[in-house]
């Protein structure tokens, strides 16, 4: 039996929350799992997983073996990577997630000369709006829009974004500006929501934050469709100020509601504590955090520009 193999599916199965979970994320066949676990639990001479009707359950000894597991195979991590020196020089693949259209319009481009200044560096680049586990999902570093939860993340601001309301030309010649959140329900609204509606517009923060009813004439789930909707004057949006910056500097787009909502949003790279840092993450970091801070230096606030 290899015990460290027999190790990472105890920690998959964990993780998964059950066999058949664990031989798809180890691309294994199930019964290969069971044996592992089971073969272990014979070795150790201790049950380590009890099956309930709904899921598997870690026994007392099953808690504290996983627990060591998750340190020896973390070592082990960390030892093949020294030994193929990304702790010598940058080099080796790194996952980064980021917002889809954040990712594509900022982090994608700085990635590029990443990649021109490190040739012995790859990186796999995942845009998604969902917030990716760092941790479940092996993420090395992850752009993060928004304040961060307490958590054993590191976290390093880059900068800030606004929120914007908007709206074409066209549409503001015939509806008129909105002078008051409390107008929004008289006006037609682009909504940028998924399976979940939202009939409200946040305004102001602490004690000062009150939502604002709206009638969305349209809905969907991605930004730069809500900006193509307001763009064709279907009505006002509210985005993030990178999400239409160009919008509002090609005057395709203008801003309403200047003022009332000044609340600023962090930027920020977010990673794993590691006793001993990978060259590749540092270098990263490093390369990335002045670039992005330079861009949204400049679109932190498009509604405050004429």
């Amino acid at each position: 039996m290899d015990r460290f193999e027999a190790m990472r599916t105890l920690v998959a199965v964990v993780d998964g929350g059950s066999l058949s979970a664990a031989s798809r994320a180890l691309g294994m066949p199930l019964p290969t799992i069971s044996r592992r676990v089971s073969d272990l639990e014979t070795h150790l001479g201790s049950r380590l997983l009890v099956r309930t009707s709904r899921k598997l359950v870690l026994t007392e000894a099953g808690e504290a073996f996983t627990a060591v597991a998750r340190r020896l195979l973390d070592d082990l991590v960390d030892a093949e990577r020294a030994a193929s020196g990304e702790y010598r020089e940058p080099r080796g693949a790194l996952l980064v997630t980021a917002p889809i259209m954040f990712g594509k319009l900022h982090v994608a481009p700085v990635v590029h000369a990443f990649l021109a200044a490190y040739p012995p560096v790859s990186v796999r680049l995942i845009l998604s709006d969902q917030v990716i586990d760092l941790i479940d999902a092996h993420v090395d570093v992850a752009v993060r829009i928004g304040r961060l939860p307490d958590s054993r993340l590191i976290g390093r601001q880059v900068g800030q974004v606004r929120w914007v309301c908007c709206a074409s030309p066209d549409y503001i010649a015939r509806r008129g500006e909105p002078e008051h959140p409390d107008s929004l329900i008289d006006h037609d609204c682009i909504a940028f929501e998924g399976l979940q509606s939202h009939r409200q517009w946040v305004f102001g923060s602490g004690a000062s934050e009150r939502g604002f009813p709206i009638r969305p004439r349209f809905s969907v789930n991605t930004a730069d469709a809500v900006v193509g909707a307001a763009v064709a004057g279907l009505g006002i949006a509210r985005l993030m100020s990178y999400q239409v910056a160009a919008a509002i500097a090609d005057g395709r787009l203008v801003p309403v509601l200047r003022g009332w909502d000044d609340r600023p949003t962090p930027v920020s790279l977010v990673h794993q504590p590691q006793p001993v840092q990978p060259l590749k993450r540092r270098a990263f970091l490093d390369f990335v955090a002045p670039r992005l801070s330079l861009a949204l230096a400049t679109i932190a606030d498009p509604a405050s520009k004429p």
